[in-house]
């Protein structure tokens, strides 16, 4: 019987990651690590990309047998860590563990930038999820057509987790896709976000599903819509925007691993190795499956152009909107 379709794809991501690697220098494999190596997660404890973070630095101490250890370096939506390890040495001892828009989003807002993006390259574009449209019962929208309708003709208000944020930029997608008036009001995080939705503050947002999901199942938010291409494994039930006839809408956060730019591509493979090896343990395709994220496992001129196509869109929405940090 074949594999499912996730594990066929994560085995064969496996297979070309050591293909290539034959035809790295042994001595350059077989020397790293030789010490600590450390993850710099740009973002919170607890979230997605810091429980990614810890589960590929499990596999790796054990599989490569030195301490990988995580540390986390938040503020200004990513770019405080960021900014750390595009200025650590690019030897593959200080990695960066985050998500897309500190690359796709930050450049195009912030008016100053402490690194330029070309100060890093991708280790791995590792997995990818949706948002999930959600809106306070008191507002009677059943369908994200009934959201669009009253966002043109009355306008709306948005939480979001921080200017910036995915949050920030899906109602600036919103906005631009549809000509919706929408209030961003940012938040300090996901959670005070998806509260403020719960509390009818705001009309609604669109925020990461895990953290809407159990008000969703309690009937105190309504989910209209995922803005990934593929449904929700976490709520199979709910349409994507593009089922709903909006596929202007899709959106999704990718989730990143970077290094030094001028880091030994021997190096970055060892890594690519361990992290495909890593993200293909049941125990953490169980942890993806709970995040709602699904594996991608992009590396080199794929893991870049993946980005460059996400830089580009959201610039142009970014123009178009006139979307700033506040």
């Amino acid at each position: 019987m074949n594999a499912p379709l996730p594990r066929r794809v994560a085995l064969l991501a496996l297979a070309t990651i050591a293909l290539t690697l034959a035809a790295a220098p042994a001595d350059a494999q077989d020397s790293y690590p030789t010490k600590a190596v450390k993850f710099v997660n740009n973002f919170p404890p607890g979230g997605p990309s810091d429980i990614l973070a810890r589960s590929v630095a499990d596999w790796l101490q054990a599989s490569l047998k030195q301490p990988f250890v995580v540390e986390n370096k938040p503020g200004a939506s990513g770019n405080i860590g960021a900014d750390l390890v595009a200025k650590s040495p690019a030897d593959g001892y200080t990695v960066l563990f985050g998500i897309d828009t500190t690359f796709t989003v930050n450049p195009h807002i912030y008016k100053g930038m402490p690194f330029k993006p070309a100060d890093l390259k991708p280790v791995m574009v590792m997995a990818s999820s949706g948002l999930l449209v959600g809106v306070h019962p008191s507002t009677g929208f059943k369908t994200l057509s009934e959201l669009v309708a009253a966002g043109k003709s009355k306008g709306l208000n948005f939480s979001s987790a921080g200017s910036g944020s995915p949050g920030h930029l899906a109602a600036e997608v919103f906005t631009e896709a549809t000509g919706m008036k929408i209030s961003h009001i940012p938040y300090k995080g996901n959670t005070p976000a998806v509260t403020a939705v719960l509390a009818g503050e705001v009309d609604g947002g669109v925020l990461a599903t895990p953290g809407m999901l159990p008000h969703v199942k309690a009937g105190k938010i309504t989910a209209l819509a995922v803005t990934s291409r593929q449904r929700s494994r976490l709520a199979p039930e709910i349409p994507t925007v593009a089922e709903a006839g909006l596929k202007g809408l899709e959106q999704e956060v990718v989730y990143i691993a970077m290094v030094p730019a001028a880091t030994p591509e021997a190096v970055v493979q060892t890594l690519q190795r361990g992290f495909a090896e890593a993200l293909t343990r049941p125990d953490v395709q169980a942890r993806l499956v709970n995040l709602d994220l699904h594996y991608e496992g992009l590396t080199g001129a794929a893991a870049s152009k993946r980005l460059a196509e996400l830089s580009e869109r959201y610039s142009r929405v970014i123009r178009s909107t006139g979307m700033k940090v506040e």
